[in-house]
């Protein structure tokens, strides 16, 4: 792997002696280089295999893999074997700038879709849990339904957490399930049903269906694609067909731009197993 070395026990991975590495904390370097190790791999690794890459002592990985793993950084597979990064340091990033500027970046387009489809629509991240709408946008006329910003919203039963499910790695699905709070009126969960509408919209790439929160609203939900090719965010409309004499843009139409949209915040392409 390519920074095998600069792991290595002893390498000055991060200066040339000089005042960064005045004061070493070696658990510490420890437990950043399985961290870093882990985020290259996407469908994790085994305590042997971090081992060997990391060149370091099975005890001394198998304490440090074990900490991780109660804080919640690393998961383990369920069978035990594996292990792969959590989604808790993307959740220490909602509490920091880069949050802030993916919701600034967001905006501008969210606004251009909703004035143009003439629908509200919200982007709602996973966290502990469920999920939270970070930002959201009215549309323009006097009618409409919106999500207020900073609802906890659910993970099983809303469009926005189908579609945040549904791109993910299976461990990673598996851990969001593992970890699932039911907010205020949320379903009980089904999990074959929730498996089979995640390869749907897998599938179509897109989730388009009555809302399970309320009548007369068609939910229309894409993923915000991360580095890694899962979702990182869902961009949702919850469409409200007008029946007066104004021609608004039809779902189908709003399911494009949103689309659109979508891929404009996106950085990678979808790779979900």
């Amino acid at each position: 792997m390519q920074m095998i070395n600069d792991r290595s026990p002893g390498n000055d991975a991060h200066g040339d002696g000089g005042g960064l590495e005045r004061y070493r904390a070696p658990a510490l370097d420890k437990g950043l280089d399985i961290l870093e190790l882990l985020s290259e791999q996407k469908e994790g690794l085994t305590r042997t295999e971090i081992t060997k890459e990391l060149g370091r002592n099975a005890s001394e990985i198998y304490r440090m893999l074990e900490r991780l793993v109660a804080r919640r950084y690393v998961m383990r597979s369920t069978g035990g074997d594996r292990y792969t990064l959590s989604l808790k340091l993307f959740a220490l990033a909602h509490r920091h700038p880069p949050m802030s500027r993916l919701i600034t970046e967001a905006l501008p387009p969210m606004q251009r879709f909703a004035d143009a489809a003439e629908q509200s629509c919200h982007l709602a991240i996973y966290d502990h849990g469920n999920l939270l709408v970070i930002a959201q946008v009215d549309g323009p006329g006097p009618w409409g339904v919106s999500v207020r910003l900073g609802s906890r919203i659910g993970l099983a039963d809303t469009a926005s957490g189908r579609v945040m499910l549904a791109f993910q790695a299976s461990d990673q699905r598996a851990h969001m399930l593992a970890e699932h709070r039911r907010v205020k009126g949320e379903a009980p969960l089904d999990g074959e049903a929730l498996a089979q509408a995640g390869q749907t919209i897998r599938g179509d790439g897109f989730l388009c269906s009555d809302s399970r929160q309320a009548y007369g609203v068609v939910d229309i939900s894409v993923p915000i694609v991360g580095p890694a090719g899962h979702a990182i965010a869902a961009l949702t409309c919850p469409y409200m067909r007008r029946i007066d004499a104004h021609a608004a843009p039809s779902v189908d139409a709003a399911l494009e731009r949103l689309r659109a949209t979508a891929a404009t915040l996106s950085m990678s392409r979808i790779d979900v197993n």
